[in-house]
């Protein structure tokens, strides 16, 4: 209370009195001119930084010297007289004081000018309500302490509620469309008066008549008349819409509203490297549209006007006007498009001119970037882009790339011990168009106002010491479009890849917890040292052969010890069946349709949810060629195209997010997933690259990636990965200070396999039973936000481990040295 004034008081609480009950909604409180200090979980952590603060820190670090003049010269012998005087300037001294006034927060001193005027607001509020009688009056309750509060108490008597609705309408063609749209009004009989309603109203009537032709209207033709004296709390209410208002001359006159049609479409195209901009080398008249160009056209005049809403002899609208601009600006091709309207004069119509600023035909691009992941400790990835606009003067784009990338990683094989020892290098070719590229018209299954598009992309990249060597073949063709604001659709005709594992031979160097469990064995079993390496520590040799010479002797009874139904034995053959899946070549041929919505509305929208659905059929088209072709089976009962087996699977996604604002900068978020992939016909297992893993810092973030599961198996090997995922987070976030946001945290879930060919019964989901197998992460987490992105660190605890022997599974590994680290890039959900 140090900072208190005397004769003053700490505002310490607002207390809001409605009919003799608290009430305590934002929109409420939002009212008061004078808020107490903000707190975190009732600790006022910003007020006690200010209070903290000194004034005058020059003042007290001169008197610090001239009460002891011998320091002063103590200090000068080893600092110069100069560099002691300027401590004074030091943050010891004096920063942290600044830095203390600055991030924190004054007392709030108790202010009764400022009391009435939220007690006046507050009137004015309800009264908006309908309130028409509401009485507000404050008190204020002094303590001792340099303490107080203040009580607001409202009296709102009965609301009033809208009786007869009537209209008073100069101009008759907007009283005949108000009459078709009479039925969509916020004002209806019955309804309690709201100041809300009649503004919506307003807005709703406003964007009616400029969507119908009504082009000169505005909002301020719009007024309400307010009968209120009326028994029994009721009011007659009357729309006004006036006619249109004009100079003429230095007089005002009125006349009535128009509905304007559409007369010429203007297109006008500019190139940047154009010496005149305003003389048209080029034109030409295509569909009731006129195009214009100061050089040549570059451009098929469909590949423009499929993009322009505004057609002629149509009644003016701005809906048809804002689609347009979005539409021209989606074709990436043009600067800024820029659309007016010239009255004609003869017709009486409106002729719209668009004009299109011409981007350049070649954009280049490139990007250096230093990365981390959780495999990747430290990476340099860098990447040279090209873009060739316009390429088929159909508004097309060509996008061709370079990248590659150079990383260390202590987690993966590395005999040379070299601290680069991944790299990757890749090309990428991507053709865009504004449209769906079918051999047949799609306008009336996917209307232009969806913003049909296309893509055609295709890509190979060679990794170098990560997993196995991979080379990776893309090709997709893929359509995209917008049914309606916040919902996005994409389907993948084709989407192909194919995935060869070059060095299979540093299987065992990479999943080093599988050679652990196998050499473990070999050292129960083996006594063939040839298999083992030449240094003599007794290991089995991997470079050599020697992990494949042991499981071959293994599965094959060359070891008399080993018992076929032992649990060492199916140890050793389900890591030859992990090690058979991970290193065989994958061709997947799959098509996919995905949806999405999101109420989102920009990114200060704290409450809104979003919805994402994904269903992928993969292998049938090559399945059905086996079968027109009768292609026979190979001996593991697969067939295969080029020499090559394919994969047949089917997976589906489900993933719901929601937040809710709690207001004061608190949000409450919670995200679940569902997924699963069925492998089915040519398959008995999913692909790695379409599995699920669990952990990490967008996930469970007791775990790190890939370590949880499946089920309760306990994250046997380097990769964990399995067909069925469930996820469940919940997350609660607080300012705290400034930019500082800090976050608790709740993740629940694992990942299983199912109807797939795994056969141990840790791994596997097996209905309400595996229940017990969720895994149950707590934590906490802080955040800075920088506006542009959010950096964030979060602390996760496993509070629940399906791993454990089930007396042991509860708060076994709640501890800060078990603790897991993530560290991540705005928020996981």
């Amino acid at each position: 209370m140090k900072k208190v004034p005397d004769g003053k008081y700490l505002l310490t609480d607002n207390k809001i009195l409605v009919n003799n009950k608290t009430n305590k909604e934002e929109v409420v409180l939002n009212q008061l001119i004078q808020q107490r200090n903000t707190s975190i979980l009732g600790y006022k952590l910003r007020l006690q930084m200010y209070n903290l603060a000194k004034k005058n820190t020059d003042s007290i670090f001169r008197a610090k010297y001239s009460a002891n003049p011998e320091k002063y010269k103590r200090k000068a012998k080893w600092l110069s007289k100069k560099q002691v005087d300027r401590l004074g300037k030091s943050f010891w001294y004096s920063g942290i004081h600044s830095f203390l006034t600055r991030t924190g927060e004054p007392p709030v001193i108790i202010n009764e000018t400022k009391a009435q005027k939220s007690a006046q607001r507050l009137k004015a509020y309800y009264f908006n309500q309908g309130y028409f009688d509401a009485q507000t009056k404050f008190s204020v309750n002094y303590n001792e302490n340099k303490k107080g509060n203040i009580k607001y108490t409202i009296l709102t008597g009965n609301p009033t509620f809208l009786d007869t609705i009537s209209r008073q309408i100069e101009t008759p063609v907007l009283d005949s469309l108000y009459l078709v749209s009479k039925s969509k009004s916020f004002l209806k009989q019955g309804n309690q008066y709201k100041e809300s309603d009649f503004n919506s109203e307003r807005a709703r009537i406003t964007s009616y008549f400029r969507n119908r032709g009504v082009y000169n209207f505005q909002q301020q033709n719009i007024f309400f008349d307010v009968d209120t004296i009326q028994p029994n709390k009721r009011a007659n209410i009357t729309i006004n819409i006036t006619n249109q208002t004009f100079k003429d001359g230095d007089s005002t006159k009125t006349k009535p509203f128009k509905i304007y049609r559409i007369g010429k479409v203007n297109v006008f195209t500019t190139d940047l490297s154009s010496k005149t901009k305003t003389q048209n080398a080029d034109s030409v008249k295509y569909k009731n549209f006129n195009l214009y160009s100061t050089n040549k056209l570059r451009y098929r005049p469909r590949a423009i006007t499929n993009a322009i809403f505004i057609q002629k002899d149509s009644v003016y609208s701005d809906e048809n006007r804002a689609l347009t601009l979005r539409s021209l600006s989606n074709l990436r091709t043009f600067n800024y498009p820029k659309i007016t309207y010239v009255i004609d004069t003869v017709t009486q119509n409106l002729n719209a001119n668009i004009y299109l600023i011409s981007k350049s035909k070649f954009n280049f691009n490139s990007n250096f970037d230093v990365t981390q992941s959780n495999i990747q400790q430290f990476g340099i990835a860098g990447n040279v882009s090209v873009s060739i606009r316009n390429i088929f003067r159909g508004a097309e784009i060509l996008e061709l790339g370079v990248r590659g990338n150079i990383g260390s990683s202590k987690d993966l094989a590395n005999p040379d011990n070299r601290f680069f020892n991944i790299s990757e290098i890749g090309a990428d070719i991507r053709l865009n168009f504004p449209s769906l590229f079918l051999p047949f018209n799609t306008d009336r299954i996917v209307p232009k106002y969806m913003f049909p598009a296309s893509v055609i992309s295709s890509g190979f990249a060679k990794q170098k010491n990560i997993g196995l060597d991979k080379e990776n073949f893309t090709a997709t063709i893929n359509y995209n479009w917008t049914p309606r604001k916040g919902v996005f659709t994409k389907f993948d005709l084709v989407n192909v890849q194919y995935v060869k594992n070059v060095n299979t031979n540093n299987y065992f160097n990479v999943y080093g917890s599988s050679y652990n469990r196998l050499n473990s064995l070999a050292k129960i079993y083996n006594s063939d040292t040839s298999i083992l390496n030449q240094n003599g520590d007794g290991n089995l040799s991997i470079e050599n052969g020697g992990t494949d010479a042991f499981i071959n002797n293994a599965l094959n009874g060359g070891y008399p010890a080993l018992n076929t139904s032992s649990l060492d034995y199916q140890s050793i053959k389900s890591i030859n069946e992990r090690k058979t899946r991970l290193t065989e070549n994958n061709l997947i041929f799959a098509s996919n349709f995905s949806y999405s919505q999101d109420t989102k509305f920009d990114l200060f929208d704290k409450e809104f949810y979003s919805f994402r659905t994904k269903v992928e059929l993969a292998g049938n088209v090559l399945s059905l060629i086996g079968e027109i072709a009768n292609q026979p089976k190979n001996a593991e009962g697969v067939k295969n195209i080029f020499g090559l087996q394919y994969s047949q699977y089917v997976k589906t996604e489900f993933d719901y997010i929601k937040h809710w604002d709690l207001n004061n900068g608190n949000t409450f978020a919670i995200r679940s997933f569902f997924g699963i992939a069925i492998p089915y016909g040519n398959s008995k297992s999913i692909p790695f690259s379409r599995s699920y893993f669990a952990g990490g810092t967008n996930d469970n973030r007791a775990w790190q990636s890939y370590s949880l599961g499946p089920g309760s198996s306990g994250g046997l090997n380097d990769f964990n990965e399995a067909n069925m995922k469930i996820a469940f987070n919940a997350e609660f976030r607080a300012k705290i200070i400034g930019n500082f946001n800090g976050a608790l945290f709740a993740d629940l879930g694992n990942i299983w396999n199912v109807l797939d060919n795994e056969t141990d019964q840790t791994k596997i989901f097996s209905g309400i039973k595996s229940i017990e197998t969720f895994a149950l992460g707590t934590g906490l987490g802080i955040r800075y936000d920088f506006k542009f992105f959010l950096a964030r660190l979060d602390l996760g605890f496993k509070t629940y481990n399906p791993a454990k022997e089930t007396n042991q599974r509860w708060f076994k590994d709640f501890n800060w040295t078990k603790s897991v680290v993530n560290i991540g890039i705005n928020y996981p959900f």
